[in-house]
């Protein structure tokens, strides 16, 4: 069955970075178009950064344009989320989403704190 699996969250300073990490099984990895979402306590869940199959286009919320970088390595059926410069504001459960068609995967997500 399709696995998507998130690593690299935790507790983080204002101003640090983190790299997420979201490994895919069970699923022809180089077809989908790669997500992160995040979601933070009462609020709806909301899309973060896309990345297309092949990896040369990428979309990014307004909110962490300049401060996150997604990438994938389809040799490794993997995506990656680096973030810079975080903020409180970032707090959240980090999902990793695969879409192709009418294939839609989640992950269980990672939590993301950036406290002082």
């Amino acid at each position: 069955q399709v696995q998507l699996v998130e690593s690299g969250g935790g507790l983080v300073h204002p101003g640090g970075s983190l790299k997420l990490s979201c490994a895919a099984s069970g699923l022809t990895f180089s077809t989908y178009i790669m997500n992160w979402y995040r979601q933070a306590p009462g609020k709806e869940r909301e899309l973060v950064a896309s990345i297309s199959t092949a990896g040369r286009n990428t979309n990014y919320a307004d909110s962490v344009k300049g401060r996150f970088t997604i990438s994938r390595d389809n040799a490794k059926n993997t995506v990656f989320l680096q973030m810079t410069g975080l903020i409180p504001e970032d707090t959240a459960v980090y999902y990793c989403n695969a879409r192709w068609l009418g294939n839609l995967y989640w992950g269980q997500g990672t939590q993301v704190t950036v406290s002082s």
